[in-house]
Parts: C-alpha cells; structure tokens; sequence
C-alpha cells in the first residue's frame, strides 16, 4: 500500500518549525533557495506547494532530512521558539538548554509514535491564580494536589519518579549550564515537558522540580526558564515558589518532625538542620528558610548559620553517615540521550522498524554511539533468554 503523503499545510507548519527550531529568519530561508521572503511564507502556510529541489535545500539548511520532513511519523516539537518569547534577553546558555528540551522530547515522542506507544498522563485540573494572599493560595493547592495524588503528608522521596510516573510528565535530568536550574514548556500534543539541571545536587533538582510543578498546576501555558538567581518579582513566581516549597514539605509534617527532632534542646543546631533537610530531601538551606517562614525559629537563623561557617558536606556526612544519599545516574545524566530512548531506540531496530541511519539522526548521535548503545541493550536482552514473557 502507497505511504499517505502529508499535505501541503502540514508540509509548511513542518517547515516552519524545522526553520524556527534552528534560528533560520524567512529572509536567510528565502535566500537559501533563491525565492522572495512572500513567497517562503505563503510555502510555510500551505498556499504554496514546494519544489523538490526547494524541499532538499530547505533540509539540508535545517540541518535535517527530506524523509525526516514527509514522514508521517516525524515529530516537530516547537519548543525553542516559545522559550524565545518569555520577553528576555535569551543568551547561548538558555538557546542551548531549549535546544536540548526539544531534542529529547522530539526524540521521545518519534520513537513512542514509530513503536505506537500512547504516553499516559494524568494531569490535576489547572489552578489560575486569583487575586489575594499567593502564597496562601499555593499552600492550599499544594495540600489539594498532595490529597489527590495520595500522599497525604508522607515526605517525597523521589520526585522525579513522581513526576514521571504519576503525573505523566515528560521529565528530564541533563547536564545543562549552572546558571539554569531548570525548564518547562507544556503542549497540548506532547503535555507537559520539563528539563533539570543534573550538575545540582538532588536535593536542589527536588526544589527546581517542585517550582516547575507549581507552574504546571497555575500556569501551564506558559513556557519558564528558571534561573539560580532568580527573583520573586511576578506573583507567578511567588506562587511557583511558594507552591514548591508547600509541596516538598508540607505544613504539618514539617512542624511534627521539627519538634520530635529537636525535643528537649534549646537551640537549632546544625545536626537538626541536617536529619530535617534529610527527612525531606531538600536542601539545608530551604529547610531552614520554611521553618522559618512557619515561625518554628527566628526570621534570620540561616543567615546566622552562613556567617559562622555555615552547614558543610562534610558535616552531613559526619551526622547522616550511612543515610547520606547517593546520586545515582550522574554519568548517564552526562549523555545526549536518557535511559527510556535508549530502550525505545533499541526496541524500534529490534522490530526493524528504524535502520541505524534513521536512530542516529532522530537522536542526534553518531554511528559509533548508537551502535554502543544497541550493543549494550542487547547484551541485557540476551541476559533475558528464558525468564517470564511480558503479555502482549
């Protein structure tokens, strides 16, 4: 049976997008195959069909393939532009952490469509934020969403995992520049998509994600690169903020822990402050800041702590010893690709649905690369000869 050919709009959105994700303007793309800027823009709607050989200059300038643009499987995921929009000075760090977000969740979603595996969601209902009392309001949908998740006041242990498999969020941990904590952009095809920064300790990727979450919750349309740095200075990020926080620890588990902790002593010391953060899994520092903000110590104590030494790495281990947390999965963090492509990549060449040209391209990588990735799935599925069959 003859393969559908995408129409000319679908054609043209494909190129546009294509054209967007790499920073070509209309005018270069025009240039690029010797046409008026009127006359790239009416092929981009879908008023003009393209010519062959327009199609393969086009690709070749978009840094992708003619196949990859007809396929109907190809998937076009219009991420960076949106990052592009927030109304900043977007510099090479942020273009670079877009460009990765996009990548993944372009590749992801390829080889889902190739395997035709529906990626499950399952989103709580948007929460806009109203006028009044932010914080207030992030608290309460904190508590709502806790509830609704069956969490109750149970710590998060792990809330990548959370995000991934309960919520159905596309979530990422990669190697991205220090100065960005992380990213969220949401679609309504792909859902929601989310990049942390893997050179932060898992304790502060907990906090990114727990912000990004926040804006998933009150303001999912809207694309976000957080900063270190950055301010409360929209009542958007001051609900995020206060969203995460109310999320990781919540009211009443961290006033019960804080007293059983701290029984009998007179002062907050560095070893309470170390069990909290550990019960809690987030940092030092923000354990300190929320027993503060719920008026269990003095406004100020974490200043107090920076200024005489502060609370050191080693002085976690000394106190937590065997419990101190591992960081599991920082080298693979390092790698172009994550764990679920690379077993969706090798599952798709298994089934000879993709040649090893057509995975290398869908996720960026070079023939060397791939080929060890494949070889090391397969060395596990030949440890798998003759345990239990999973059901179709």
């Amino acid at each position: 049976m003859a393969r559908e050919e995408p129409n000319t709009q679908d054609v043209g959105n494909r190129l546009r997008i294509a054209r967007e994700a790499t920073g070509i303007t209309q005018a270069d793309a025009a240039a690029g195959i010797d046409v008026a800027r009127t006359t790239l823009l009416a092929i981009e709607k879908g008023q003009r069909r393209i010519r062959p050989e327009e199609l393969q200059r086009l690709a070749r300038l978009y840094a992708t393939s003619v196949n990859a643009l007809l396929r109907r499987e190809s998937v076009y995921v219009d991420l960076v532009p949106r990052f592009r929009k927030l109304g900043t000075s977007t510099n090479v760090a942020e273009d670079a952490a877009a460009r990765l977000l996009a990548n993944l969740v372009r590749a992801e979603v390829e080889l889902e469509n190739v395997l035709g595996i529906k990626r499950a969601r399952s989103y709580p209902p948007e929460r806009p934020i109203m006028p009044g009392d932010v914080r207030a309001q992030a608290e309460n949908d904190a508590t709502e969403l806790r509830h609704w998740l069956g969490l109750g006041q149970a710590p998060v242990r792990d809330l990548v995992s959370l995000l991934e498999l309960d919520l159905g969020v596309r979530v990422y941990v990669r190697s991205i520049d220090p100065r960005i904590s992380g990213l969220f952009a949401y679609d309504e095809d792909l859902g929601a998509c989310m990049l942390l920064n893997a050179n932060h300790p898992r304790e502060r990727r907990a906090q990114s994600g727990g912000h990004e979450l926040g804006h998933l919750i009150s303001t999912r349309r809207s694309a976000e690169i957080l900063h270190t740095d950055k301010e409360e200075n929209s009542r958007e990020e001051r609900y995020a903020n206060a969203f995460g926080r109310a999320f990781l620890t919540p009211t009443r588990t961290v006033m019960q822990r804080f007293r059983e902790i701290t029984a009998g002593a007179s002062h907050l010391t560095r070893r309470h402050v170390i069990l909290l953060a550990h019960a809690f899994g987030v940092s030092r520092e923000a354990m300190v800041r929320r027993v503060e903000e719920l008026d269990l110590t003095k406004r100020g104590t974490w200043d107090w702590f920076v200024a005489n030494g502060g609370i050191t790495d080693t002085q976690a281990r000394q106190v937590l010893g065997d419990l101190t947390p591992l960081e599991m999965g920082k080298q693979d963090a390092d790698r172009p690709t994550t764990l679920r492509l690379n077993l969706l990549a090798a599952e798709a060449w298994r089934q000879g649905l993709l040649s090893e040209g057509q995975l290398a391209r869908i996720l960026h990588l070079d023939r060397l690369d791939l080929r060890e990735i494949l070889d090391n799935v397969e060395i596990e599925g030949g440890e798998a000869d003759g345990m239990p069959k999973l059901p179709e």
